[in-house]
């Protein structure tokens, strides 16, 4: 009697790689939305300039206090999924809220709770992928650009979008951006390795045994550079509209600068081969001093668009060579909470930045890039005084185990 052929096991596309670059895709979305229109729809609901800035820096202050708290509830948890898809949840659902408040008071609430919600899962969304790519060999730099990919899609999208049916179609986009990525991310993998399948070469295992000069200037630094962008971030567009820059033009610049720093999100492997993240580091920080102090001298649009594609460098260099550089010196125990760690330095030094910078950009124009050219040289000091000290040898780097 014949044997009957056993049964093909279908095999699945949707990898834990591709689950988790999908969410990428939908991570910054809403940032997006936001960007490009969240400032007229609160004018649309009322609010004066003022309000408007207080709504956007309240979410910042309570990211300062809480998102080392939020990193270590995640490093203590089974698995990084639970916090990721459990916050993903909540800041799907708070933004509807912004439908039943009118006055500032209501905007105010419900768009500080769903921003933190969001932002202080993001650092365990890094720590975790980049753990799980350690893991399997994957290209984390390859899964993370995705995620500027989708967000600069709905930055175009929307802008189109809402310039056709206005701004009452603000609110259900940025709902549904919000619910999409929830839903997406209850299908996330699991970001932990079973237990013993793995070796773990293991990092600090506290967070206090990294508060070492070697440790903290190349994160300090890179903070400083991230602030001098988030000044970019805040006045270029009002910059080049007074150099008589055409808005369309404008767009187009941004998203240059969107699209140089997904393609060395994808090209930053092979470099990691060839230099340590705190040599990167240190060459970002070169690279934006030049930068800004072009910027600074006011140049047409041929320039601008050099400039722009130096974006990827300036910080697309930077941040991924800062995830790395924390992810090679930490254990599984503390993932999150280092990549907390350097998002608090990066909020606090951007509070800093622009506090200085607004006044500066009145008084000076264009000029004033040169501050920030100055700013981003304190980054360099910084990266070159780490380059001089020593790091311990430790790595927690994962790596399989052998088979039994």
């Amino acid at each position: 009697m014949s044997v009957p052929a056993s049964t093909p096991q279908p095999v699945t596309r949707l990898t834990p790689e591709r689950r988790t670059t999908l969410f990428y895709a939908t991570l910054f979305t809403t940032a997006g939305a936001a960007n490009s229109y969240g400032g007229i729809w609160f004018a649309h609901m009322g609010l004066s300039a003022a309000q408007i800035s207080v709504v956007n820096a309240l979410p910042v202050f309570c990211l300062l206090v809480l998102n080392l708290a939020v990193g270590r509830l995640a490093d203590r948890a089974t698995d990084w999924r639970q916090v990721i898809a459990l916050a993903m949840g909540v800041a799907g659902l708070l933004p509807l809220g912004l439908f039943f408040v009118n006055g500032f008071w209501g905007i105010a609430l419900f768009w500080t709770l769903a921003a933190v919600t969001l932002s202080t899962a993001i650092p365990v969304v890094d720590a975790a992928a980049m753990r799980m790519c350690a893991r399997h060999g994957s290209d984390f730099g390859a899964m993370r650009a995705w995620g500027t990919i989708g967000y600069l899609v709905v930055i175009v999208g929307s802008g189109y979008l809402l310039a056709a049916l206005g701004p009452g179609a603000y609110l259900p986009l940025f709902c549904g951006l919000a619910l999409l990525r929830a839903g997406i991310a209850q299908a996330l993998p699991r970001f932990r390795a079973p237990a013993g399948t793995e070796v773990v070469v293991p990092g600090a295992t506290q967070l206090r045994q990294l508060m070492r000069p070697w440790f903290v200037l190349p994160l300090a630094g890179f903070a400083i550079v991230n602030g001098s962008h988030t000044i970019l971030n805040a006045f270029q567009g009002l910059l080049w509209a007074q150099q008589g820059i055409p808005v369309p033009v404008i767009g187009l610049l941004i998203a240059l600068g969107g699209a140089s720093e997904a393609l060395m999100f994808f090209l930053f492997r092979r470099l990691l081969v060839r230099w340590t993240p705190r040599v990167l580091l240190t060459v970002s920080g070169v690279i934006t001093v030049l930068r800004w102090a072009a910027m600074g001298l006011a140049p047409g649009v041929p320039v601008l668009i050099g400039l722009q594609a130096l974006h990827g460098v300036t910080y697309g260099l930077g941040f991924m060579a800062s995830v790395h550089f924390i992810n090679a010196r930490t254990s599984e125990d503390i993932s999150a909470q280092g990549q907390s760690f350097s998002v608090m330095l990066q909020l606090a030094m951007s509070v800093l930045a622009l506090l200085g910078f607004g006044g500066v950009v009145d008084r000076l124009g264009a000029q004033a890039y040169f501050v920030s050219a100055g700013f981003a040289m304190l980054a360099v000091v910084l990266f070159l005084f780490a380059l001089r000290t020593d790091p311990p040898k430790a790595s927690a780097v994962i790596t399989p185990a052998p088979p039994p």
